[in-house]
């Protein structure tokens, strides 16, 4: 649309000038297709890395860059060929303007700011100083700026993780899940609830991670009809599970999210070799994130100590009974967790019948020591008679992480915040117990954070190229490399509109806000580029380089500031987008002040670099 609007308000001044509709849509082919390719090829180049990163977030973001660049070579190819095609057969409303040229632009408005620019170059190091201290400015105020990496989801769906102990059986998770699902019963928002016990939910949702085979957990899928009764719901339920709804579990309510799967918004890894020290280590770690305030459900993934029962053989008893430890193994699983004794047909199944104790004796560590066993000859053994049992609080699971062992201490935020923030907060809190680290022991960041750095390492390498392909379109554009060091700084001014946009509408920045910028750059270099070549026209025609340089912005002026509503208003409606909200912020500030100050920096810049120095009687007028 903006490549469209420049070559339509081309071909509309050369028609006012007097040229006939078809010589205007061939000026405007010759004036502003190149400049306008290498603003496209700039716009699409700026996607590059994330096209190109391998990373799990390069899945979100790769296509972006297919999409952006034949997006806007279409859009361009539209814009030279089939837009002046139009503009001869539809201008045809447009007379020609008595004085041509120089009646266009001889009006009250024009000659403000004839003068404005003037002041502007006479003051060129001026303004080009206040320009830089606000971007310094911009720069220094992203440290205010909330980070995100990627956004929650807009989908209705409320998630209930119910994780019971370690070891805890299927059933004892069965009733705590059903306490949560009586109370979901009574919630109008719950309108399809499914559990699933004793393993995650099946991916119904790309950006998810399927829990492993747990018998102590469960997960619960709400579905509700509407992003209002799915937050309603969900701080409800958390309020119940505060009040002591299921106590014996840890219940954690969640939502969707948008990007690399992550279990927890901020994690951070313990590693160590030795267990005992790791846990000791990892409690610290734990308690700091406690007491932080931004902080809830906080827990590790190795879950607390449980008891567990030792039963440790007497060889010379067994040896007395004619046993062996292998018989008593076998005696014992016949028990405690059964045989397979034969099998019966059900319909056009198989099911083979499972021999084990009741389980009323099997689940009650305090009626082991009664179990009778069979000797060599028959005889019937008190299990207490063949050794001594032993009860210790033992780990229930020890996970690993290149070998070894490491424990992750994660938790949940306060929604009004974002896991980058919150992050840095409490790494600065670990500080004391990171300094003091034994050797062989280390705390590293994980979570979103972790995904954030893994995105940012893969797309680094490809940076220098995106830069080095953007300078050479730009070299052949201008042919200068005065000229492409100043399209090349103006890349960046759209950042003074876009810190205090996203300050002010409270937006955070994270991986689509990045998006947004790089298209700004693209847009802002394009208008740069048009601008140059409007100069170097004027210069080509006679006019002194003051002049050249001050008539090529008053020409430029209209249609870089109506592209610039253009994309300010078509951005409007995705400010509500949940997804793109943060992107269209961003566009919208960084277009409207990026456009203005590109409209005085580069005047500026170009009078300073090639020391063009203002016509008084335009000064003093």
């Amino acid at each position: 649309m903006d490549d469209a609007i420049i070559a339509t308000e081309m071909m509309v001044v050369k028609i006012e000038e007097g040229f006939s509709r078809a010589a205007a849509a061939a000026y405007a082919w010759s004036h502003t297709a190149a400049p306008m390719l290498s603003g496209t090829l700039v716009t699409a180049v700026g996607f590059m890395p994330n096209g190109f990163a391998r990373s799990s977030a390069g899945e979100y973001t790769s296509n972006m860059f297919w999409i952006v660049g034949i997006a806007l070579i279409a859009s361009w190819i539209v814009a030279v060929i089939f837009t002046p095609y139009l503009g001869v057969k539809l201008l045809s409303g447009i007379k020609k303007i008595e004085g041509g040229h120089d009646a266009l632009y001889d009006t009250p408005r024009y000659h403000h700011m004839r003068k404005l620019l003037a002041r502007i170059i006479a003051h060129k190091g001026q303004v080009a100083l206040a320009v830089i201290g606000l971007f310094v400015i911009a720069v220094l105020g992203m440290g205010i700026v909330k980070k995100q990496f990627f956004p929650i989801s807009d989908r209705p769906e409320v998630l209930v993780e119910v994780q019971m102990p370690y070891g805890t059986s299927i059933t004892q998770t069965s009733a705590a899940t059903a306490e949560v699902e009586a109370w979901l019963a009574t919630q109008e928002e719950a309108r399809i609830v499914t559990s699933y016990i004793g393993q995650g939910a099946p991916r119904f949702y790309f950006a998810m991670g399927p829990e492993l085979p747990d018998a102590s957990f469960a997960k619960i899928v709400i579905r509700t009809d509407s992003e209002h009764e799915r937050d309603a719901l969900k701080h409800r339920l958390r309020k119940a599970v505060a009040d002591g709804l299921a106590p014996q579990a840890r219940v954690r309510v969640t939502q969707l999210v948008f990007g690399p799967y992550s279990p927890f918004p901020v994690a951070y890894r313990v590693s160590g070799p030795d267990p005992e020290k790791l846990r000791t280590i990892a409690v610290e770690v734990q308690q700091v994130m406690n007491e932080s305030p931004m902080m809830r459900t906080v827990n590790s993934d190795w879950g607390s100590r449980t008891p567990t029962q030792h039963f440790v053989l007497n060889q010379d008893r067994l040896q007395a009974m004619g046993l062996t430890s292998t018989d008593v193994a076998q005696q014992l699983q016949f028990l405690l967790t059964g045989v397979p004794v034969t099998v019966v047909r059900e319909d056009i199944r198989t099911v083979q019948v499972i021999a084990r104790s009741a389980g009323d004796a099997r689940l009650d560590p305090s009626r082991i020591a009664d179990f009778t066993l069979v000797g060599a000859n028959g005889q019937r053994i008190p299990l207490s008679q063949l050794g001594e049992f032993d009860v210790r609080a033992e780990e229930p699971i020890i996970r690993r992480r290149d070998r070894v062992p490491t424990i992750t201490v994660r938790g949940d935020i306060d929604e009004a915040l974002q896991p980058p923030d919150v992050s840095t907060a409490i790494t600065q809190q670990l500080q004391p117990i990171i300094e003091k680290l034994p050797e062989g022991y280390r705390i590293v960041e994980a979570g979103s954070i972790e995904e954030s750095g893994k995105a940012s390492t893969a797309m680094l390498p490809l940076f220098p190229i995106m830069v080095a392909i953007t300078l050479l379109i730009i070299i052949f554009q201008v042919r200068s490399i005065y000229a492409m060091i100043m399209v090349f700084l103006t890349s960046p001014l759209g950042l003074i509109g876009v810190v205090p946009t996203l300050i002010i509408f409270q937006q955070p920045f994270g991986i689509n806000a990045l998006v947004g910028l790089i298209a700004l750059s693209g847009i802002l270099m394009r208008n740069t580029l048009i601008l140059i070549g409007q100069i170097e026209h004027n210069k080509q025609a006679g006019l002194d380089p003051f002049n050249a340089v001050v008539e090529a912005t008053v020409q430029r002026a209209r249609p870089v500031i109506l592209t610039a509503l253009a994309a300010i208003f078509a951005f409007i409606p995705l400010t509500q987008s949940v997804f793109w909200g943060a992107l269209a912020y961003t566009l919208i500030g960084g277009t409207l002040a990026g456009t203005v100050l590109t409209l005085m920096f580069l005047p500026a810049m170009y009078a300073i670099w090639f020391k063009i120095k203002p016509d008084d009687g335009i000064l003093l007028s």
